[in-house]
């Protein structure tokens, strides 16, 4: 957590409600919190000192969880980030699948919540196969193995055998870590349907954009460190733009016209359809289940507006910090030589 003093007290607090008997201890790893957040813990933990809070001077999530690792007495280790909302009965399940599976990791889709306009586009755009690459963890009705899944319900003792997360992955570290797990035991990561948790997404174009490139880092040393499991998706968006930025350059540096901006408008066309798609048959799961909002619920133009915007953000940050850490990489190897 950083920061969570909106949510931190009703996130612990629901884990402390659950039904589920033998819940050990809730470890809370701040990354350095300015505003009550770190108050609101230490008084929870006066309450019930099951709640021990944990500086991780490092910030980053895998610093956080690998000393909750290293800490943590129960048999079974269950992430939880402070921003999200889980179900009554999210222990049970994720227990339940982890024993009915025999997985190593076991988890629920990836669902959403808004309260702006930009969430409210970032909600719609990750159900487009544009969005999300046709990741199975972002399928709320999918039930099977996966390559990775949302947050996730471990055997503590696999994870300290497998090193815990990587540190060098300061945002793909959960993808990163399940792909080791697949390699050293096969299909073992498993999404059920009946895990249920909701995301709230970045709240400006500005904070989804820092997001995804940090994404597009994050997957090229995926990529590095397992070049034969890595998902293909994690590759697509720096690849395509690639294409098309080099068919544009070839385009203007040729005499004869290759109709690239035609390409590119028809590119752009694509994803106003997609959008549009989206939020007319989106609409009412939309204004049921995603739509947490205070305002009147965002209507159908301008979702696609705020989806449209979204997808187009995603790709050019994702590209852009792929690119970026390969050149880093390049670097970093011609200094070597």
């Amino acid at each position: 957590m950083l920061n969570e003093q909106e949510h931190i007290e009703r996130v612990i607090s629901g884990f402390l409600e659950t039904g589920y008997p033998n819940l050990s201890e809730i470890l809370v790893a701040d990354g350095g919190s300015k505003d009550k957040t770190r108050e609101i813990v230490l008084s929870l933990n006066k309450k019930d000192p099951r709640i021990k809070l944990i500086d991780n001077p490092d910030k980053y999530q895998s610093f956080g969880l690998n000393k909750m690792i290293q800490l943590a007495q129960g048999e079974v280790f269950l992430r939880a980030d402070g921003h999200c909302f889980y179900s009554e009965d999210y222990i049970e399940k994720c227990i339940e699948k982890l024993l009915e599976t025999d997985a190593k990791n076991v988890g629920g889709a990836q669902r959403y919540k808004a309260v702006n306009f930009v969430q409210a586009g970032t909600a719609l755009a990750v159900k487009s196969f544009l969005g999300n690459g046709g990741a199975k963890y972002m399928n709320e009705s999918y039930n099977g193995y996966a390559d990775t899944v949302f947050l996730g319900c471990f055997w503590t003792n696999i994870l300290r055998e497998i090193g815990g997360f990587n540190t060098e992955n300061i945002t793909n570290q959960d993808s990163e870590l399940n792909l080791r797990l697949i390699e050293k035991f096969g299909e073992c990561v498993y999404i059920s349907s009946e895990i249920k948790s909701y995301y709230f997404p970045r709240g400006s174009f500005y904070k989804l954009f820092k997001q995804y490139f940090r994404y597009g880092r994050g997957r090229f040393l995926t990529r590095i460190l397992h070049p034969n499991s890595s998902p293909i998706r994690g590759v697509t968006p720096f690849l395509f733009i690639l294409i098309i930025g080099l068919y544009i350059i070839v385009d203007l540096l040729t005499p004869i016209s290759l109709f690239s901006l035609e390409l590119v408008g028809f590119l752009i066309a694509i994803t106003i359809v997609e959008s549009s798609r989206l939020s007319f048959i989106k609409r009412i799961i939309f204004s049921k289940e995603i739509w947490e909002g205070e305002g009147k619920t965002p209507g159908i133009i301008s979702n696609i507006f705020g989806t449209f915007i979204s997808l187009l953000i995603m790709q050019v940050a994702h590209f852009s910090g792929f690119l970026y850490q390969l050149g880093r990489s390049i670097l970093k190897r011609s200094k070597k030589w």
